[in-house]
């Protein structure tokens, strides 16, 4: 079982930058893959970006290629999305998801990930 728990969301101008956090319960958090979602008003859920168990692999929406970083830290249970040159579209609420991996590989598939945080609302203003 895995708990996670987003924050760090907000309202913000076009062109400022956030930093999402996402805490993890349990002491084998260097088995998850973990990933980002957003969910903008009236949309799907979509993906973000994804970094595997040991963060040495990446992957990211092309929405978000070159502006947003996602990183992790297997010492405190915690991953992070850093948000640059934030757009009005990027408006949504920001989701977590944990999925076990054996290898240290990445998923874009919401389906595949087992569990989710409860978002944390990004509202980028122009």
């Amino acid at each position: 079982q895995v708990q996670l728990v987003e924050s760090g969301g907000g309202l913000v101008q076009v062109g400022d930058s956030l930093r999402l956090s996402c805490a993890a319960s349990g002491r084998t958090f260097s088995s998850w893959a973990m990933g980002w979602f957003r969910q903008p008003p009236g949309k799907e859920r979509e993906f973000v970006a994804a970094i595997s168990r040991t963060g040495g692999v990446t992957y990211y929406a092309d929405s978000v290629k070159g502006r947003f970083t996602i990183s992790r830290d297997n010492t405190n249970n915690t991953v992070y999305l850093q948000m640059n040159s934030l757009k009005p579209e990027d408006t949504a609420v920001y989701y977590c998801a944990a999925v076990w991996s054996r290898d240290n590989v990445v998923t874009t598939r919401r389906s595949s990930y087992d569990y989710w945080g409860q978002g944390t609302q990004v509202t980028v203003s122009s």
